[in-house]
């Protein structure tokens, strides 16, 4: 095992290791395929909307949601090949989520750049949680 590094040390590891995307990026991306996917609690989702199109799967539930081999996998979660966006609510926990999908196999996860935050300070499409 590694030595110990602090939260800030494990985040930009965290990042090398990704093609971390823009917002508008990642509304082009969805428009080709790939797969948008909220990790943010309910309560974010109630206050700020939700992405149309995006699969809500809370963070706790990640894992075993995406696994294409898992038991447990969404419909959506078809191939290891598949392009999956994280998304959290300022871009620092989907980073995180982003590389332990990698380590399943899903070898072109990433997240967004700011989260949804900023995916809705670039205007891009919203719409309230229902």
């Amino acid at each position: 095992m590694s030595d110990p590094v602090g939260i800030d040390e494990l985040l930009e590891q965290a990042r090398r290791e990704l093609d971390r995307v823009e917002p508008e990026q990642a509304f082009a991306e969805a428009g080709a395929g790939a797969l948008l996917v909220d990790i943010r609690y309910a309560a974010l989702r109630e206050r700020d909307g939700i992405i149309p199109g995006a699969l809500i799967v809370e963070r706790n539930e990640l894992e075993w949601r995406l696994d294409p081999w898992g038991s447990h996998r969404a419909p959506e979660a078809v191939s290891h090949d598949l392009r999956v966006v994280v998304i959290c609510n300022e871009g620092y926990a989907s980073s995180l989520a982003a590389v332990s999908l990698r380590q399943l196999g899903l070898r072109r996860a990433t997240d967004l750049i700011g989260g949804f935050q900023a995916w809705k300070a670039a205007g891009l499409p919203a719409v309230e949680s229902q």
